[in-house]
């Protein structure tokens, strides 16, 4: 009879993150629609590349702000309340998409859907943390934030034949359906046993603080660290369309083959995390590697052979995944357990705010076909990022202290 319990007991502590990678998969269906069916909806629409890019800016402008206030609110409300009003949000967002057919429009979309996609990878650090023992919480936020990986993978799969045999505009009425799905099922998961009842520790929500080191020691390792991730989502079909003439059907069959490696990524950094990074310990070493690691980014634009380019495509996912998990595990020791999905919402606006810089420069380089400069550029991201980590990080003993002062 003990054994059931506690096995039932095991099962029940992962519903929680098992939700929220179900709430991150349909974020990132919701975002990858156009982009998956950016090559026919630029053609029927007459949108340049630097206007598409603009108005996925817009969306990350939108994404990073909504990152740290969901942070904070869901910090405050609770996930069961928080989440019911965010993917609410979204769905509505999402379906508006259908209707649009000019920048504007789009940008209009795409912004409302980035503010309330920001509350996804709050709410699966959270999850993890309010739900599970220390040793697994990197596990279950790699199970909430491989969501996003798995979304990006179907999304080609799903939309693609909607799109072609009903039109692009059909495949996002899709995702505001699932969006609806996914809060029926919200309903009876988002309160106990699954989930705790919410109790806030505080009376007021907790923001950002911008003069905090902790905070920046976050920004620069998930900001600039995960930036690949940003491109192989965005700008990969148009890369591909363009420079090797694949069709949108073409692209529909291979676009989840490099994502496959964001999948793996998560979890593989994730039991890294949890058996090497523990409270206190600065991981200078794991940093070091996943920048050496992210250099073969900037050989994309030389090689003639698009199955390669997908192979490195993957790989950069893979070692991108290794910063975000890294982070989140230092800044959720840095951060007291009450303020965990803030931490999230700093990570995840941190990188949406490097690509809103990023983004439109990046579409410009595709307009005049500067492929070289995009990946290069990509590449040293990561390197600056490692930069700025080390030297925040430094002295030591000041960052061990601010760690024990969470407990």
């Amino acid at each position: 009879m003990r054994a059931a319990t506690l096995s039932t007991r095991s099962w029940i502590m992962w519903v929680p993150s098992v939700a929220m990678m179900l709430s991150s998969l349909l974020s990132y269906v919701d975002r990858q629609v156009l982009a998956v069916l950016s090559p026919m909806i630029l053609r029927d629409t007459g949108l340049s590349a630097q206007a598409y890019a603009n108005a996925l800016a817009a969306f990350s402008i939108f994404y990073m702000i909504g990152n740290p206030i969901f942070g904070s609110f869901l910090d405050f409300v609770g996930l069961r309340k928080g989440m019911f009003a965010a993917v609410s949000l979204r769905a509505v967002a999402s379906t508006a998409h259908a209707w649009m057919s000019g920048f504007w429009g789009f940008a209009v979309a795409r912004s409302v859907l980035g503010f309330g996609e920001g509350s996804a990878f709050p709410a699966a650090l959270k999850a993890a943390a309010e739900s599970l023992p220390p040793n697994r919480q990197s596990r279950g936020t790699a199970i909430g934030y491989s969501g996003a990986s798995l979304g990006a993978i179907i999304t080609p799969l799903i939309v693609t034949p909607i799109a072609l045999r009903f039109g692009w505009r059909s495949a996002f009425l899709v995702t505001g359906a699932l969006g609806a799905c996914w809060l029926a099922m919200w309903s009876i998961v988002g309160r106990p046993p699954y989930l705790a009842e919410h109790r806030s520790a505080s009376l007021k929500v907790a923001w950002p603080n911008f003069l905090e080191r902790r905070l920046w020691l976050v920004v620069s390792s998930f900001g600039l660290g995960a930036v690949a991730l940003g491109l192989v989502s965005y700008l990969s079909p148009l890369y591909l369309s363009r420079a090797f003439h694949l069709s949108q059907a073409q692209l529909g069959n291979i676009l989840w083959i490099p994502l496959v490696g964001w999948e793996a990524g998560y979890f593989f950094w994730g039991w890294i995390a949890d058996k090497f990074v523990t409270r206190g310990h600065r991981p200078t070493g794991l940093f070091c590697m996943l920048t050496l690691l992210a250099l073969p980014t900037a050989l994309v634009s030389r090689i003639d052979s698009w199955p390669v380019v997908l192979a490195l495509f993957f790989w950069a996912t893979f070692i991108a995944d290794g910063f975000v998990v890294l982070s989140l595990r230092v800044g959720s020791h840095l951060y007291p357990r009450d303020q965990t999905a803030l931490v999230g919402g700093i990570g995840s606006g941190s990188w949406s705010a490097v690509l809103a810089l990023i983004l439109p420069v990046w579409g410009h380089w595709f307009d005049l076909k500067w492929y070289g400069a995009v990946f290069v550029s990509a590449s040293l991201f990561p390197i600056l990022g490692t930069a700025i980590w080390f030297w925040l990080s430094r002295p030591e003993k000041l960052w061990r202290e601010a760690a024990l002062r969470t407990d």
